[in-house]
Formats: C-alpha cells, sequence, structure tokens
C-alpha cells in the first residue's frame, strides 16, 4: 500500500513540476537562435529576386534580432543578376517577448529599419519556424509582410 501512495505522490508532483511547460511562461524560459541565408518568397521590388541574411538571438528576456536584405544591381537575367550586393533593407532591433507554440516562435520588438520600409522604434514580429533549409520565417515590420525559406542555417529553440 505504502508504494501506491508514494507513486501516487510521485506522479502529483511530476504533473505540478512539468505544468509550467504546457501554459505561458512567459519569455523568460525561452531561448531561441538561428542565423542563416533565406530567399524572399515572390521576390522584391519589380520581382528582383532577394535573399537575406538573418540572425536571431533571445535568451533570459531578452535578444537582438538582425535582417539584411540583398539584390542584386544588375536586372534579372542579365550578366551579375546572381550577385547579390544591393542592401534594399536593414532591420535591426532588440527582441523585447518571444513565445513558442508547437515548432513555431514567435519574437516581438522594436528595430531601426533602413531602405525599404525605414524608420525608428518600428514594431516588429518575427515568426520562425524550427528548422533548417526548406523553414519559413515571417517578419512583419513597416506595414510589410516578408515571406522567406531558409536556405542555409537554421532556427533552434
Amino acid at each position: 500500500m505504502n508504494h501506491k501512495r508514494l507513486l501516487l505522490a510521485l506522479l502529483i508532483l511530476l504533473l505540478i513540476d512539468t505544468s509550467p511547460s504546457w501554459g505561458d511562461r512567459g519569455s523568460e524560459g525561452i531561448a531561441v537562435q538561428g542565423a542563416g541565408t533565406t530567399i524572399l518568397t515572390g521576390g522584391g521590388p519589380g520581382g528582383a529576386p532577394v535573399i537575406t541574411k538573418l540572425g536571431i538571438n533571445f535568451e533570459n528576456g531578452s535578444g537582438r534580432f538582425d535582417c539584411l536584405a540583398l539584390s542584386p544591381t544588375p536586372p534579372g537575367g542579365s550578366p551579375g543578376s546572381g550577385i547579390f550586393d544591393n542592401n534594399i533593407m536593414y532591420v535591426t532591433g532588440p527582441i523585447t517577448s518571444a513565445s513558442i507554440q508547437g515548432n513555431t516562435a514567435t519574437l516581438i520588438g522594436t528595430a531601426t529599419v533602413t531602405g525599404v520600409g525605414a524608420g525608428t522604434n518600428v514594431p516588429f514580429t518575427v515568426s520562425a519556424d524550427r528548422g533548417g533549409p526548406g523553414a519559413k520565417v515571417v517578419l512583419m515590420v513597416s506595414g510589410l509582410t516578408f515571406v522567406e525559406t531558409i536556405l542555409e542555417g537554421s532556427v533552434t529553440f
């Protein structure tokens, strides 16, 4: 009989200790890291191809987000159109909160944006799927939404 009570007590303690992982823990217990190269679905202005270099680092309730968008200077199909050398947008700033639901991390912050959508203290939201090549990253900033697919690198949490 004592073994049954002990087993029941351990089961109850296990449920109590793990229950915060099922609910909202706030940003404190969340760590999200990632970096890589993405391609922008649908391209950029005029259908030009756009790649981004992004970095995510969030831990212990704070972090940073960086996303540099590059397009080729020559128009698509012309010599040099595969060289991504034109900085068309840069988003950089602190991440102030994060949440995780399933395989997606959502990060919120304010950024300095140069190029397309330029401004300071611009709110942004990044939704990043866990994984490497093929995983999606969606950036919403300056009233614009960018759907990106990771080509190289990964996002972990």
